[in-house]
Order: structure tokens, then C-alpha cells, then sequence
């Protein structure tokens, strides 16, 4: 015989997460993409420096 005065409670993640934590990992994202793009920025322009003193130093090279 059932007892319906007892209510089971079962919690479960939602399948969709929230809207707060979907922005969060967006963010979070965003904020890796950003390091990585400044470390890609500050190697590129160490290598443009070195290019420009090669260039430089050939430039009075002579033939």
C-alpha cells in the first residue's frame, strides 16, 4: 500500500545550465583567449625587434 504522505525529494542538475553559470564559463573562456592572444602579441613583437636589429646590422654589412 502506498504512503502518500511521505514525498521523496530528488535534486537534479539541470539539463540547460543557468544563465549566470553560462556566463561565467563564457567569461572564463574569453579570459583565456585574452592571455593566450597577449602572449602570442608579446612574442610576435619580441620576434619583430630581433628582425629589425638583423636588419639593421646587415644593412652595414657590406657585399
Amino acid at each position: 500500500m502506498p504512503r502518500f504522505g511521505y514525498v521523496r525529494k530528488i535534486w537534479v542538475e539541470p539539463a540547460n545550465p543557468s544563465p549566470s553559470k553560462q556566463k561565467d564559463d563564457e567569461l572564463i573562456e574569453a579570459k583565456k583567449e585574452i592571455l593566450k592572444l597577449r602572449s602570442d602579441l608579446k612574442r610576435t613583437e619580441e620576434e619583430r625587434d630581433i628582425l629589425k636589429k638583423a636588419e639593421r646590422y646587415f644593412a652595414n654589412q657590406p657585399e
